[in-house]
């Protein structure tokens, strides 16, 4: 089943968010080669596709998981979760409706 993970960064941290880049895709193209990423990208700060020094409020990804406590294991190993880049992090049981 999806699940939604969608982790809100902590103002200011854009630093430690590309520190922690390079490890938080790997763990993406992981779920991606599985055949488990549905979508995944960050919320840009300001309404702009390449924010600069702004950075992002968040991230979003939609991901198949075997259970929602498997989901929630996954979203707390993330490597922005470890470098203190979210502030929280919600997951949820996610249904897709549109596109067919």
């Amino acid at each position: 089943m999806p699940y939604l993970i969608l982790g809100e960064d902590v103002p200011g941290s854009l630093e430690a968010r590309l520190a922690a880049r390079p490890a938080h895709l790997a763990r993406l193209q992981a779920l991606s080669a599985e055949g488990r990423l549905l979508l995944a990208g960050p919320c840009p700060a300001i309404d702009s596709p390449d924010p600069g020094p702004a950075g992002f409020s968040g991230s979003l990804i939609v991901a198949e998981f075997a259970s929602l406590e498997a989901a929630r294991a996954w979203a707390d190993a993330d490597p922005y979760v470890a470098a203190g880049v979210y502030a929280q992090v919600m997951v949820k049981p996610f249904r897709k409706v549109l596109p067919a």
